[in-house]
């Protein structure tokens, strides 16, 4: 008989498979990226409907087959209800998931990433944190552990645009969301993480697209 293993991690993505199944992409600090079917989870009264959603985050365990996972159960820590209850937040909260799902990788742990989708989750709850500066952060952060930024942005900018850059780079995912900035220096970051962005990602999120026409119009 098969063993199950368990896996700490956040379910990223969340489709219908068949009648009443769900086909989840699941990132987790052991394995990476994974996909995992969720038997029955769309029948009514099912125990896995709530924990096969996107932003769920928790302890799954699975029976490995060959191509993919089966899931059994699902001990979940958070929920982030209160993100999929904003729409604002939920647009910022899709965006983080997808950027995750472009870098994740099969059995490449993710312990950094999912670290700092957690924490970026839970800085788009903060009031005090405009959610700009949330997702700038998160975008050069996500950069960062995979190996696609530069030391210092480019051009004049005000000191404390550098600072930040800086202090981004070389905190701990857990002191990312410490502090604030003035409206010049987060328009002056913004541009600046975005163009690393375009320097190094090549692909275009759909989730970004619905973002700028809501949030940023």
């Amino acid at each position: 008989m098969r063993e199950q293993v368990v896996l700490t991690g956040m379910v990223i993505k969340s489709a219908p498979a068949g009648e009443y199944d769900r086909r989840l992409v699941i990132l987790t600090c052991e394995r990476g990226k994974i996909t995992a079917f969720a038997r029955g989870a769309r029948r009514p009264g099912s125990t896995l409907m709530a924990s096969s959603a996107p932003f769920v985050f928790g302890t799954f365990s699975l029976y490995e087959g060959r191509d993919a996972y089966s899931l059994v159960s699902v001990e979940v820590q958070n929920y982030f209800r209160e993100i999929t209850e904003n729409m604002e937040a939920a647009c910022y909260g899709s965006y983080f998931l997808e950027f995750a799902d472009y870098y994740g990788r099969e059995n490449l742990e993710a312990v950094e990433t999912l670290k700092l989708l957690y924490q970026s989750l839970r800085a788009l709850l903060k009031s005090a944190i405009p959610n700009r500066l949330v997702r700038a952060v998160f975008e050069l952060k996500l950069m960062e552990i995979n190996g696609e930024y530069m030391e210092k942005p480019l051009g004049r900018l005000e000191d404390s645009t550098i600072y930040t850059w800086e202090y981004v780079l070389a905190s701990p995912v857990e002191k990312l969301y410490t502090f604030t900035v003035t409206e010049k220096v987060l328009e002056e970051f913004t541009k600046c993480v975005a163009e690393n962005k375009r320097r190094f990602v090549d692909k275009t999120f759909h989730s970004l697209d619905i973002l700028d026409v809501l949030v940023y119009k």
